[in-house]
């Protein structure tokens, strides 16, 4: 999509540091953190939503969970939320799939 954010993203429009990236997804910082450790977990194709990308391809949507923990177990204590708003009513505003990584709790070097 030519206005998605996040499809510019993925396609290294802006230079935006990726903490991993898997063929299917990429992960990434928010940029407005609501909490300490605050990651976005995209997947590379667009979907307008996590219901759409389950419905498409169950392959990427497990890529996006699998990168997700990955990404929370590297950067949390091990206690995180990993969560997906779904519409705007949920509180979605960039309307490409997408879950949240969120902790209190960064992990301790």
């Amino acid at each position: 999509m030519d206005d998605c954010v996040f499809c510019k993203i993925v396609a290294g429009e802006f230079n935006t540091e990726f903490l991993d990236e898997t063929d299917h997804s990429v992960a990434f910082r928010d940029i407005n953190p609501e909490q300490k450790v605050h990651a976005l977990i995209v997947p590379k194709n667009h979907y307008r939503d996590i219901v759409e990308l389950a419905e498409a391809s169950q392959p990427e949507l497990l890529d996006l969970i699998a990168l997700g923990i990955k990404v929370a177990q590297e950067q949390s204590n091990g206690a995180f939320q990993f969560k997906f708003n779904t519409g705007a009513e949920a509180g979605q505003t960039v309307f490409h799939a997408h879950g949240h990584v969120l902790s209190r709790t960064p992990k301790s070097n």
